[in-house]
């Protein structure tokens, strides 16, 4: 059966099948035809792989960033971040980067972020003499950080798929997006010098005060969902409804520029979103039971004990291998499907769960920005207004730096796991 699998999903995906279909589909085929299963596990096995307390945060954490960027958030942290950085040379390129780590600790979500602080930013790049692709790919570049720093939608998927802690996960995702978002600074800064962009990037810079008092409602928001988690105020789902609540409140009426009317259609989208995603972690789990009952694990276990004697070369194969599949599979799939084969094989090496999630976290959110799937390629492109393949030679750049960042990720686990050990 496992061959069976894999070729269909495989085919699938070839003909361009939505993932989710692609996945619901090849496992549908797998039961028919290569077990004696009945049908009716398939919808027994979706409900259960949604039936989990812990995803309750994805669509809540979904509204709230929806909520924050129709509210006037993400223009505030842009004139806040512009304030601190963008006095100097490449200064609007570095306040992309810092807004977008602000906004990742609000949305969990790398295409909410590029589509909120992109329509602001990447005008404001071009105007200030970047290339307009060159502009589009800092913000995407930026964007990842989405998925990298809690709360991270990704990452509660993770937690799900291999019976991680999620409050674990999201102290863990600290260190590596602070870690990514200061080296994709250094990468902006010197990249700026180089070619000479960013040179008036100081002109209608609001002062620290006034820009921080403007901002401070929104730079509350992080500091409550990640204080209440780790004081254990509340939970990571609790959380996700706090800030719902928080940034309806702020949008309507501290910043009042959500409207009663925006509420139809921003709750629409969300929906939208929040099915996709459903949709996927549904069918990657009915797939997971059928690779697990059909032995594969055990059988990628032995073969990948028998051919890495370290931990540190087997995590040389999964980045490696995690690069090439975030290039063509959407990251919650990815993680659904390689997540509960991966992480028992890399415990038997030694290595952390809390550590490994990351390590595939960072990988995957890479793809975001590696075409030809790179969501966030298309959504700057599309913010942009210029064809994405406009983009790939400015990629070169960030997408190096990030690789730089994962290796010391991946080798030094003490950048995932220094606050769990210090706490």
């Amino acid at each position: 059966m496992n061959a069976a699998l894999v070729f269909a999903l495989v085919a699938l995906f070839v003909l361009s099948v939505p993932v989710a279909v692609s996945i619901g589909l090849a496992s549908v085929f797998g039961i028919a035809f290569f077990s004696n299963l009945p049908l009716l596990v398939v919808p027994q096995k979706i409900f259960t792989s949604l039936d989990s307390f812990p995803l309750l945060a994805v669509p809540f954490f979904i509204l709230a960033g929806n909520l924050m960027t129709h509210g006037g958030v993400s223009r505030r942290l842009v004139d806040f971040a512009k304030s601190l950085v963008g006095g100097m040379q490449g200064g609007l390129a570095s306040s992309c980067v810092i807004t977008c780590m602000i906004f990742a600790a609000i949305s969990g979500s790398s295409v909410a972020t590029t589509f909120a602080i992109g329509a602001i930013l990447i005008p404001a790049m071009v105007r200030h003499g970047y290339p307009t692709p060159v502009a589009a790919t800092i913000q995407a570049a930026s964007a990842e950080l989405g998925v990298i720093i809690p709360p991270s939608v990704p990452m509660i998927v993770y937690a799900v798929s291999t019976e991680t802690s999620v409050t674990q996960l999201f102290m863990a995702g600290i260190g590596p997006g602070i870690l990514v978002a200061t080296m994709l600074i250094i990468m902006v800064q010197i990249w700026c010098r180089i070619k000479g962009y960013g040179k008036q990037d100081g002109d209608q810079r609001l002062s620290v005060v006034i820009s921080t008092r403007n901002a401070i409602w929104a730079l509350m928001l992080p500091v409550i969902i990640l204080g209440g988690i780790y004081g254990g105020i509340f939970t990571p789902t609790e959380a996700a409804a706090v800030s719902v609540v928080y940034a309806l409140l702020i949008g309507m009426f501290v910043y009042r520029e959500l409207k009663p009317a925006d509420l139809p259609a921003i709750f629409r989208s969300s929906v939208v979103s929040t099915g996709a995603i459903m949709l996927i972690i549904g069918a990657a789990g009915l797939f997971s039971f059928l690779v697990s009952l059909s032995g594969l694990p055990t059988t990628i276990g032995d073969w990948a004990q028998g051919r890495f004697d370290s931990a540190w070369q087997f995590l040389l194969f999964v980045n490696v291998l995690l690069l090439f599949v975030g290039m063509f599979v959407e990251t919650s799939a990815a993680i659904l499907v390689l997540g509960p084969i991966l992480a028992p094989i890399a415990i038997g090496y030694g290595v952390d769960p809390v550590h490994f999630g990351i390590v595939i976290i960072v990988n995957l959110a890479m793809g975001m920005i590696t075409p030809p799937l790179g969501v966030n390629l298309f959504a700057a492109a599309s913010v942009a207004g210029i064809p994405v393949q406009r983009m790939f030679r400015a990629l070169l750049v960030p997408v190096g730096t990030v690789v730089l960042a994962l290796m010391l990720i991946t080798y030094v686990p003490q950048i995932s796991l220094f606050l769990r050990e210090s706490w």
